[in-house]
């Protein structure tokens, strides 16, 4: 009898052992394999920003690009044009991402400045208007002004030229990051003080021009406290909608035609989006209006947006790579200003 008892309790207890060797095994398994002790989760980075499905990340351009700064591509069409748009977004509140407004001495290709540019670089992209050797646009770097917005110009009023004193839109970064877009004009003999107002000056083509932009006109003018700055025209949004101030900032160029366009914009988390668009490309892309812009920068999140030079003047590098085909004939062309994002430091 002892004997049985005996055999009973070894069997019993050998049951246990193998039912719970196998619970212990069915816990610490996945995908039909052990879980390895030291497993630590990895958080996959979080996207600087959330684009419509159209826009497509190019891992090829984003090859070798640090962590914070994505690149985009878009060949859907637009309004039934046939369309080609890069963009790339960043976070202007990176430690290890600087955005850095140029000014060559003389007109330089895009992709010409970016190879000029010392350090590791990752973008360059043309920037506001300009002549022969000379911006028309504001150039701001760590606080240097280099070329202020134009600050007279002349349109025909009553059959006479007239001279007019435009608030012309800028871009700048603040010391923290923080991006913002306004009308701006710089006050007082030579470069002034640069002042940021929440309207335009209320010129218009065949009226009266508006009186020269000061500290108190348009009302609501502060003094700008950016580090770092680009200039342009017009504004695309501001506040979160659409306001295409062409009129008032008395920039008339081709703005309904489908061309090349560069833009300049942030969304509501403060993410900078720099966006360029083929245009002339009967093979790529048309090119969009001002306001087409507009709307598909708001589409893609900005509450912020300026235009930049376009036409011939749009051309974006990415990576050492070039991104949309320059809309000129003759290819590629110098400007006088742009915009490069570089590792800082």
């Amino acid at each position: 009898m002892k004997r049985t008892n005996t055999k009973w309790y070894v069997a019993m207890l050998l049951m246990a052992v193998l039912a719970g060797t196998a619970c212990s095994k069915s816990k610490d398994v996945y995908g039909g394999n052990p879980v390895p002790k030291d497993t630590v989760t990895v958080t996959p980075p979080e996207a600087v920003v959330t684009l419509p499905a159209e826009w497509k990340k190019s891992s090829s351009m984003m090859s070798g690009l640090p962590a914070g700064i994505e690149v985009y591509n878009n060949t859907s069409a637009y309004n039934s044009k046939a369309m080609n748009a890069w963009c790339v977004a960043f976070d202007p509140k990176n430690a290890n991402l600087e955005f850095k407004p140029v000014l060559p001495s003389v007109n330089k290709k895009p992709s010409v400045i970016y190879a000029e540019e010392t350090g590791t670089k990752y973008v360059c992209i043309n920037g506001g208007f300009f002549g022969t050797n000379a911006s028309y646009s504001l150039v701001q770097y760590n606080g240097t002004v280099s070329a202020i917005n134009i600050k007279s110009l002349s349109r025909t009023y009553n059959g006479i030229s007239t001279p007019y004193y435009p608030t012309r839109g800028a871009f700048g970064l603040k010391s923290d990051g923080t991006p913002e877009v306004t009308w701006v004009y710089h006050v007082g003999s030579g470069n002034g003080t640069l002042y940021s107002y929440p309207v335009p000056s209320p010129n218009a083509l065949n009226a009266a021009p508006q009186q020269v932009p000061d500290a108190s006109f348009p009302a609501g003018g502060n003094i700008w406290n950016v580090q770092s700055a680009i200039g342009g025209s017009p504004i695309l949004i501001k506040n979160n909608v659409i306001n295409v101030t062409d009129t008032a900032e008395l920039i008339d160029i081709d703005n309904t035609s489908s061309r090349a366009r560069s833009a300049i914009g942030f969304t509501a988390s403060g993410k900078i989006i720099i966006l360029a668009i083929e245009g002339g490309n009967s093979s790529g892309g048309v090119g969009l209006t001002l306001r087409e812009v507009a709307a598909l920068m708001k589409s893609m999140g900005c509450t912020g947006a300026l235009n930049l030079d376009g036409g011939g003047s749009t051309y974006m590098m990415v990576n050492g790579q070039a991104t949309v085909k320059p809309s000129d004939a003759a290819g590629e062309r110098a400007v006088m200003s742009a915009i490069i994002v570089k590792k800082k430091g």
